[in-house]
């Protein structure tokens, strides 16, 4: 928020409190002034008046003197280069000396001709440009023809004379939005009083109109309309409109500014409607139309059902807490308005905002909550204004759709509870004190505190609410120090921190890069999720239509991860990411592991790895055993899961025992297609089990001593025979003799017979206490050829 210091010494007394020590206050009370910035920067500035202005030949520039008061000594000699500089103008001189923002104005001679200043534009003197003119960004600041020579104190004659406090605000504090409500914070904070306009019943004038105002959703529960039948629209108080330039908003006319002006000062939303354009006489809130509306700044929307719409005649004329429509907005013709005050659905305004991209100011108020009885103080407060600027006359009564009914909330709390919650030794004096300072007009009896709380401070609900208010205002310098009591344990790693910590060490060792993908997907992502895991959770305000749930699975999220890299040229590479995805039963933590092109490659000796299905099985199986698992409890089924995302015939189940990880291989094609990717092999993993799975201890086993016999075998056996049966029967029959097994070809052609196939492997017999002799090695190896023939079929090629 930005907070105008000289528009909130207009409610609250701050004599001797600069704006440094006012945000330091504000801070410490739990306001945060994230920075001060003055509306406008320079020194040693003065008016002045062109007497006299010479072109200067085959330039731009102009040589002039400038007068700023009586005698030799305040005629200045100036070149100034603006396109509007002239005899007879007012401006704003700064002399040798004067400190711009980055400039420093020194006596030098231009051209050969002296010049002694510089004459300003406002944007030259910090002022933002968006608050300005195109004349006024195109030359010099032009000064009214009534303004005093000599004047030294120039942002105070122009208004600029302000400092700008950026006050972040907690979401439960939506009440200091309002300028009003901010100057009772401030009040509270400094100790001292805060005085509103006088605003109450002003708009209990008129008599009851023809114009009818009519609610027919549970999303608008409260709407003030009122007529007012005569305006003049003009230019507005130039107060005003300083205070709308510090609040960052621009002055368009006097009704317009009236209504942008009660906001920020009451928090209230509201919007005037042009009486002439609303010939049906009736307003009516709705929220289940489709239609296309033109909002103020000529841009069509689409509007939804859900959507809550302003209407009249049963065409819109406005989207509720958002915009009003350009066909019944205030222009220079306007005569006669509709005041708008109204309460909306949180949640609705901010979907819908959201979906539009429209995060207006009354969106942003609306979205954050409004207090119960600001419709009517933002009516009273717009009748008060419009009757002294804009002559407004022929009022009608307040009409009112919906219920206006308030109940004041009163909270007791005992000073005992709030000592003991806060470790305080506060005196009740001292609380009293407090909660005075903060208009809760606290009522004490013995040990208990009631306080009637304003209804804008709608944050106020239980007795620890009060207590945090006391500790707030009488600052947290005053809790005492004490040491925490604990028992001493001894740190170390759950179970679930030290797999994920493993997986980190190991998969970076394979030169993988780890990614952080948002949590957050659309619809399509969970429509096409891998393996989701019951209904997914789906956020209450989300951020826009592509965050709306939180994610089932990795592989979208990771996909677009990879499509960006890709886009960008970054190949060859490999990525995982660890993550919980949600459902509203349950929650899971997952391994997801992309191969995009070659996982090692050097050009200078013509050496490359590409990251295919065999790349990714050694990695999961290295994976696995360092976390312990042997290779007999890991094992590789077909993909019976999911050939929506993978290849049916390049992709697999990886199972530890008994339970299912997921599934990897090389992504199916349309896949790839709707990514954008040339390649990509992809692993994703169900990790829970593997938290308190039972791993194998690793141990330290010396480098055999003694030689071992390798034999080579071709074995043909059906082609449904897979290799996993071959090598299980050969561990299993070898028993401590066969240190290893590995297959080495697959043949499948003319010289073996149909649906059959050959597989060529190589066998390692060794032992770790001697040396094997022939016959063991023999009588070993027959043994297993003899369990293959039995049991497979498997016979020796010749």
């Amino acid at each position: 928020m930005r907070l105008s210091y000289k528009w909130l010494s207009e409610y609250v007394d701050l004599s001797g409190i600069t704006p440094e020590e006012l945000a330091e206050k504000m801070t410490t009370a739990g306001l945060e002034v994230e920075g001060i910035e003055p509306l406008a920067q320079g020194t040693n500035l003065v008016i002045g008046e062109v007497i006299s202005c010479e072109a200067i030949p085959e330039t731009h520039l102009h040589a002039t003197v400038v007068r700023t008061g009586e005698g030799e000594e305040n005629l200045h000699k100036i070149v100034c280069g603006a396109p509007n500089v002239r005899t007879g103008l007012k401006v704003i001189a700064a002399l040798p000396g004067a400190k711009l923002p980055g400039i420093t104005i020194q006596a030098r001679p231009v051209r050969g001709y002296e010049s002694n200043g510089m004459i300003c534009a406002l944007f030259e003197l910090g002022v933002d440009k968006k608050y300005l003119s195109e004349a006024q960004i195109a030359g010099i600041e032009e000064l009214p023809e009534d303004a005093p020579i000599g004047e030294t104190n120039v942002f105070g004659y122009l208004g600029l004379d302000d400092t700008i406090l950026d006050v972040s605000l907690t979401p439960n504090r939506a009440d200091c939005s309002s300028m009003w409500n901010m100057a009772k914070e401030v009040g509270a904070i400094l100790n001292r009083k805060v005085t509103w306009p006088d605003y109450e019943g002003k708009s209990d004038i008129g008599e009851k109109g023809t114009f009818r105002f009519i609610s027919k959703t549970d999303k608008c529960p409260l709407f003030l309309g009122k007529v007012v039948n005569h305006v003049k629209v003009g230019p507005s108080p130039k107060w005003m409109v300083d205070y709308l330039h510090a609040a960052g908003m621009n002055s368009i006319n006097n009704v317009v500014d009236i209504s942008n002006f009660v906001m920020l000062e009451t928090g209230q939303p509201l919007h005037y409607y042009d009486l002439a354009k609303l010939p049906h006489h009736e307003i009516t809130v709705v929220d289940d139309m489709d239609t296309v509306i033109k909002a103020l700044d000529g841009v069509d929307f689409e509007i939804h059902k859900g959507d809550i719409l302003i209407t009249t005649g049963g065409e819109a004329t406005g989207v509720a807490g958002i915009m009003g429509g350009e066909e019944s907005k205030i222009d220079e013709k306007t005569q006669g308005i509709v005041i708008e005050a109204a309460h909306f659905d949180q949640a609705s305004v901010r979907r819908t905002s959201i979906r539009l991209n429209l995060i207006t100011e009354a969106a942003q108020r609306f979205t954050k909550g409004v207090e119960p009885l600001s419709c009517r103080k933002g009516v009273d407060r717009s009748v008060e204004l419009l009757m002294k600027y804009a002559d407004a006359s022929g009022f009608e009564a307040t009409e009112v759709a919906g219920n206006e009914k308030y109940e004041p909330v009163t909270v007791c709390e005992t000073l005992t509870h709030c000592n003991e919650l806060l470790g305080t030794e506060f005196t009740m004096e001292e609380v009293k004190d407090v909660l005075t300072r903060l208009d809760f007009k606290p009522e004490v009896n013995g040990d208990e505190i009631i306080s009637h709380i304003p209804s804008y401070r709608t944050d106020i609900e239980r007795p620890a609410d009060i207590d945090e208010e006391v500790i707030r205002l009488i600052g947290f310098d005053n809790l005492k120090s004490t040491l925490p009591h604990m028992e001493t344990t001894v740190g170390m790693r759950t179970a679930a921190q030290k797999l994920r910590q493993d997986t980190r060490q190991i998969m970076t060792g394979f030169n993988l890069h780890e990614i952080v993908s948002y949590t957050l997907v659309g619809q399509e992502q969970i429509d096409e999720a891998f393996l989701p895991k019951g209904e997914p959770v789906e956020l209450a305000m989300p951020m826009s239509e592509a965050r709306r749930y939180v994610r089932t699975s990795l592989i979208g999220s990771v996909l677009e991860v990879i499509r960006y890299n890709e886009a960008h040229s970054n190949t060859d590479a490999g990525y995982f990411e660890i993550s919980k995805v949600y459902s509203k039963e349950t929650e899971q933590e997952r391994l997801a592991v992309m191969l995009d092109g070659a996982v090692e490659k050097d050009p200078l000796h013509h050496y490359e790895v590409q990251g295919d299905f065999y790349a990714m099985k050694g990695m999961l199986f290295t994976w696995l055993k360092r976390l312990g698992y042997t290779e007999a409890r890991i094992q590789v089924k077909a993909n019976n899961t999911d050939t929506v995302h993978f290849h049916p015939y390049r992709s697999a189940e990886i199972w530890i025992d008994k339970e299912k990880l997921g599934v990897f291989g090389d992504l199916h094609p349309d896949v790839l297609k709707q990514y954008d990717l040339r390649q990509g092999v992809y692993a994703e993993l169900i990790i829970d089990p593997l938290m308190n799975g039972k791993t194998s201890r690793v141990k330290f086993e010396a480098l055999d001593r003694y030689p071992s016999v390798m034999r080579d075998i071709a074995l043909v056996v059906s082609s449904d025979t897979t290799a996993k049966e071959i090598l299980d029967i050969i561990r299993k029959e070898g028993k401590k003799l066969v240190r290893s097994a590995e297959v080495f070809d697959v043949y499948e052609g003319e010289h073996v017979g149909k649906g059959q196939k050959s597989i060529a492997l190589r066998i390692t017999y060794q032992a770790s206490d001697r040396t094997l002799k022939e016959e063991e090695v023999t009588s070993a190896h027959q043994a297993i050829l003899d369990t293959l023939r039995s049991k497979l079929n498997a016979q020796l090629r010749a």
